[in-house]
């Protein structure tokens, strides 16, 4: 379906100071990561100030969110702090956005949890305003023109719709939602995730050679194993080591099959672009290796 270069994200998130920081971001890009992301949650270093660490103490790679939380900022504000990051960064600021589906979240920040429906109004606000703001400004002294890329990650049809319409990335979470306020996760079955993936690209039409799409590695396992997939995502699916190992978020071999096995999903979906979570930094980095 495409010929568009791999791409892959590491997303750092356990370090607690800044020697740890600094030692992470520097060897996901020794171990040939293109972009390192970072998250937004509570209880989490806060992003802003984590990017602007990670790009001072890298020279190559790209860094982004994965995803900001819309909900907790001012669109205007947030704008301003991506415009100062980008400029700061020499222009390797990416800019992954969300609506928020925690209510844990919302409690702890002290916001009212409101309904999927206005998280997701407050995200679009939050995108025209960008848009707004990075179409506006001229290029500047180590600023990306027309501002930094900008990805939008969930699974409902409004949000992926938005984001057809509109993203430069377009991320799957590779999940589902449970538990009484939606708020829990799980691992996603084959027809829900690929199913997503169908209606993305259907959605496109024209724009489908211009827009990345992106899913997260949720895990990389040896052949014949399926060990932590149930422990780490609640898998309540009750797969066969086979079911699983057809998930396009997660990948089970060697690393000479699992690149096959991306040139394969790149073919069939259209997926370039992978988010690997940090466990898995050094596993996955052998599969780069075949790759590159």
């Amino acid at each position: 379906m495409t010929d568009r270069p791999f791409r892959f994200g590491a997303v750092i998130f356990t370090p607690r100071d800044r020697t740890e920081w600094v030692r992470k971001v520097r060897l996901a890009e020794q171990l040939g990561y293109d972009v390192v992301t970072v998250s937004d949650h509570l209880g989490m270093p806060a992003p802003i100030p984590t990017m602007l660490l990670a790009a001072e103490a890298t020279e190559r790679i790209r860094i982004g969110t994965l995803v900001f939380n819309t909900a907790f900022y001012e669109p205007a504000v947030l704008a301003r702090d991506i415009t100062t990051l980008d400029a700061f960064s020499g222009g390797r600021i990416e800019v992954g956005l969300g609506a928020g589906y925690d209510k844990a979240q919302f409690d702890g920040a002290g916001l009212p949890w409101i309904a999927a429906r206005e998280r997701v109004d407050h995200l679009e606000r939050t995108l025209v305003e960008l848009k707004k703001v990075f179409g506006g400004r001229d290029r500047g002294e180590g600023a990306q023109a027309g501002g930094p890329p900008i990805l939008i990650a969930g699974r409902g049809n409004r949000i992926l719709r938005l984001a057809a319409e509109h993203a430069d990335i377009i991320a799957f979470t590779g999940t589902t939602q449970v538990g009484q306020d939606g708020d829990g996760l799980r691992l996603g079955g084959l027809a829900e995730v690929t199913g997503q993936i169908f209606r993305v690209r259907e959605m496109l039409g024209d724009r489908i050679n211009d827009v990345e799409l992106n899913i997260p590695i949720h895990r990389v396992l040896p052949p014949g194993t399926t060990d932590g997939v149930a422990d780490v995502w609640g898998n309540e699916l009750h797969l066969e080591p086979d079911e699983l190992a057809a998930l396009p978020s997660l990948l089970i071999g060697t690393p000479e099959e699992n690149a096959d096995r991306l040139r394969e999903r790149r073919k069939e979906f259209g997926l370039t672009y992978y988010s690997v979570l940090e466990p898995e930094l050094e596993a996955f980095a052998e599969i780069i290796k075949e790759l590159r």
